[in-house]
């Protein structure tokens, strides 16, 4: 079972849900999926840590062989090819489609790896963990993602958690496309809604079953809830807005392991989870 955890930005919780169901789940795998600024491993520490490398294809012109004739430059979408002189590669903003190389009449242009990140892989106890970091200044981490989902083992874990990157683009949707369940996270402000809506309109556009968990919750109103219940959505846990919470977090320490109050709200979330997940299957059955 795969349960992708998303938000809107940064900073809702994300990680932390996602940390702390992988752990009470014991026998789990937890793929962080935010290439840009992962920090799930910091509170795994996984140990015996395996690094690979990921890169793209690139073209790299043969100087020698090009006459100009500029039907790359013209192909390309992506404006990642340009002539001046001599054909120019602007590899950054090459999507790796290996279009220009099919259309090059002189067969100038050859392919070449470049490294845009790495993937790591290690364990935490019962917990695999995998972890993608994105080289700083690229433009896509879409390839470490895909990645990284390829190293997943179905048959090594009962359930993988996917902490999503934050917002709805394309990285966000790489991250998802296979999960079996999403859960939202949310804050319970006005702007914790609007943030909210976003990924609640993708995951009701890629049709993916799904449930919220409310953050930082205190006494009184909560936007979020409210915006929850207008539409039906079905709510999964309520974590509260807790110093001793925040403190753990801070410190890159896992409430579920730290304290037996946290490991019983987290357990708690976890099953109405796969409640919703059998739910789901006999409803396809």
């Amino acid at each position: 079972m795969r349960i992708a955890v998303l938000s809107g930005k940064g900073g809702t919780g994300k990680t932390l849900l996602a940390v702390n169901l992988a752990a009470v789940a014991k026998n789990a795998t937890y793929i962080d999926c935010d290439v840009e600024e992962p920090n799930g491993h910091l509170f795994f520490k996984p140990e015996g840590v395996q690094e690979e490398i990921v890169t793209v294809r690139v073209p790299q012109v043969e100087n020698e062989r090009c006459n100009g004739c500029r039907k790359c430059v013209e192909f390309c979408n992506f404006n990642a090819l340009a002539y001046a002189k001599e054909l120019i590669v602007f590899e950054e903003i090459c999507h790796s489609c290996g279009g220009c190389i099919m259309t090059c009449p002189e067969k100038a242009l050859t392919e070449k790896e470049r490294a845009i990140g790495i993937v790591q892989k290690g364990t935490a106890g019962p917990v695999r963990v995998l972890t993608g970091m994105l080289n700083p200044g690229e433009p896509s981490g879409v390839p470490v993602i895909k990645k990284l989902l390829a190293e997943e083992n179905p048959e090594a874990s009962k359930e993988i958690f996917l902490d999503s990157p934050p917002g709805s683009a394309c990285i966000v949707m790489e991250s998802i496309k296979d999960a079996d369940y999403c859960i939202l996270v949310a804050e319970p402000t006005i702007f914790g809604v609007h943030n909210l809506n976003m990924v609640y309109e993708l995951v009701r556009l890629l049709k993916k079953p799904f449930g919220v968990v409310l953050n930082k919750c205190l006494a009184g109103e909560n936007p979020a809830e409210k915006f929850c219940l207008e539409r039906k959505i079905k709510i999964l846990g309520r974590i509260p807005f807790d110093q001793e919470l925040g403190r753990l977090n801070s410190n890159a320490r896992i409430a579920a392991a730290e304290s037996e109050k946290y490991a019983a709200l987290f357990v708690d979330i976890l099953e109405a989870v796969r409640g919703e997940v059998r739910h789901e299957t006999v409803a396809d059955s």
